[in-house]
């Protein structure tokens, strides 16, 4: 098989929206929150393939070299991405990722105290690093990296609770300020931010702060990790970090090192195939704050917004530096076509519309909500015969012969 669709899994999680997900893939919502929609080979949720019911990662390890492609089999040794349609209603955990050589580290160091993989202590869950990139399907916001000095200082500057920090943050810079919130007592935390919250969750309430404001997201925080409890941690990075909204076809790109938190919208997100995360708050999960300083990127950051490279009128390819992935986006309009060679296993979801793919055999109509896979070295075109124009997600690997 050249061109075979594939079943993704749905990722059940606190954080997740209620009808999203379901209405792209065609299901009646339920009660249970559907916040990502996995397409791939991780080991943890593999694509079935439907045509066999086979997992997608079994199918590959039968024939790696075959499905995924002589060189992609030979830098990675299996499928080096995970592809996901995500929801996010309530905001996630800021998190950090290691690089591939700190992962490596933390993995072997972890195994070898015994420590099982399923702890919930544990930080290294594979030897993998997790740089990631997002694609915006709505209006999504998010954190990103430390703020540019004066505006981190303007923003102490103008909320009164912090800025006891401004002297801190002058004298130490980003590690300094930052380690110094991540270690402070928790009786410390909750007496410095409970102030904060108390005058800015009446306004949260009433509707009258704007969601590019830390205190729109600090309120939000609140009410969602700290209710009758101690404050949480990542309410100051909140302030320290950049709020960027990124507008549906804009991309955001994630390396190692850099602080991030999803806080609200739907996007498309592909990833290196890992689990690593290391958190700093925002969750009700395991922080290791030692940890976690030894991983964060102590600069500023300056967001950048990736529009894509766009290429035979069709596909708008939102290149990055990392060699496991490539996003791209296809927009077919009606009676137009997309004519494209595989040299590694591709995988294609619909976002909208329905389009017919064929290769030197077979043809298969991928509507709405539909995944399907193309392995390495198949030539396939994409025609659009609707009324409507298709718009098509493709990940694939950049490795080439």
């Amino acid at each position: 098989m050249k061109l075979f669709k594939i079943r993704g899994v749905i990722q059940n999680y606190d954080w997740g929206g209620s009808t999203f997900i379901p209405n792209l893939l065609g299901l009646e919502p339920t009660n249970d929150k559907c916040a990502e929609y996995w397409m791939g080979a991780h080991d943890k949720a593999p694509s079935i393939i439907l045509e066999s019911d086979e997992k997608l990662n079994d199918y590959i390890n039968n024939k790696p070299e075959q499905v995924l492609g002589k060189a992609v089999y030979e830098k990675f040794g299996k499928l080096p991405f995970l592809f996901k349609v995500l929801d996010v209603s309530d905001m996630l955990s800021i998190q950090v990722h290691p690089s591939k050589t700190e992962a490596e580290k933390g993995f072997k160091k972890e195994n070898e105290l015994n420590i099982p993989l399923t702890a919930s202590y544990r930080n290294y869950k594979d030897d993998n690093h997790k740089p990631e990139i997002m694609v915006a399907l709505s209006e999504f916001w998010l954190l990103h990296g430390f703020k540019p000095e004066n505006e981190l200082i303007e923003t102490l500057n103008n909320t009164p609770e912090l800025q006891n920090l401004i002297s801190v943050f002058k004298d130490g810079g980003y590690r300094e300020l930052y380690e110094f919130v991540m270690k402070e007592e928790q009786s410390k935390t909750n007496a410095v931010l409970q102030p904060l919250i108390d005058r800015i969750l009446p306004l949260y309430k009433e509707n009258k702060l704007d969601k590019t404001t830390p205190e729109f997201w600090a309120a939000k925080a609140y009410l969602t990790f700290c209710p009758g409890g101690d404050l949480d941690k990542g309410i100051y990075s909140i302030y320290f970090f950049n709020i960027v909204k990124a507008l549906p076809g804009e991309a955001v790109f994630q390396d190692a090192g850099i602080p991030h938190a999803y806080m609200e919208g739907q996007n498309m997100e592909l990833m290196a195939n890992s689990d690593n995360v290391l958190r700093g708050g925002l969750t009700p999960k395991h922080v290791d704050v030692d940890e976690l300083l030894k991983h964060v990127a102590f600069e500023e950051t300056i967001p950048n917004i990736l529009t894509g490279d766009l290429q035979n009128q069709v596909e708008r390819v939102f290149k990055s530096p990392a060699p496991d992935f490539e996003l791209s986006s296809i927009k077919i309009d009606v009676n137009q076509n997309y004519t494209h060679a595989s040299n590694t296993l591709e995988i294609i979801i619909a976002l909208e519309g329905s389009v017919e793919i064929k290769d030197d055999k077979n043809t298969i109509n991928l509507r709405k909500g539909e995944v399907i896979v193309i392995v390495a070295n198949t030539n396939y075109i994409i025609t659009n015969n609707t009324n409507d124009i298709a718009i098509l997600y493709k990940a694939k690997c950049p490795v080439v012969d």
